[in-house]
């Protein structure tokens, strides 16, 4: 679930960085939907242009198990702006094809722990850490 969701997000970003770019991005999806909303305008083009990028990292760090539990937290909550984003110009919007789906996935990544995903480099990195301690000798009392 965590590659599934991380290549979902990191393809979503790569797309927004690469193809629309994050002006584009921060014009068409921000700009110009919700300059009609109390939002400040600053914030607005602060969000377009920094969610591609958080898409990306995020993403490509969920693939690899990098940073898992940070990265579902910090997607989790671009999942929160998004929704209510659409719920500020529709009360009634369906989050159930995109939103809801996305979180479902990342809900293991934000729970489990490390110990629980081996084929992560979290996993990696703990097993490490743990044997190069194992292996220091204890301090004389």
């Amino acid at each position: 679930m965590r590659v599934m969701v991380g290549v979902v997000f990191a393809m979503a970003g790569y797309w927004k960085v690469f193809k629309l770019t994050p002006m584009g991005h921060a014009r068409k999806l921000f700009i110009e939907q919700f300059s009609d909303t109390w939002i400040p305008h600053a914030l607005l083009w602060s969000l377009g242009v920094t969610i591609p990028f958080v898409e990306l990292i995020a993403g490509a760090f969920l693939i690899v198990g990098l940073f898992r539990r940070a990265c579902a937290i910090v997607l989790g909550s671009l999942l929160l702006v998004v929704t209510y984003g659409h719920l500020l110009k529709e009360p009634l919007f369906d989050i159930h094809p995109y939103i809801f789906t996305r979180l479902i996935l990342l809900l293991p990544a934000m729970v489990l722990g490390s110990i629980d995903d081996r084929w992560s480099l979290d996993a990696w990195r703990e097993g490490v850490l743990s044997r190069s301690r194992a292996s220091q000798p204890l301090p004389k009392s």
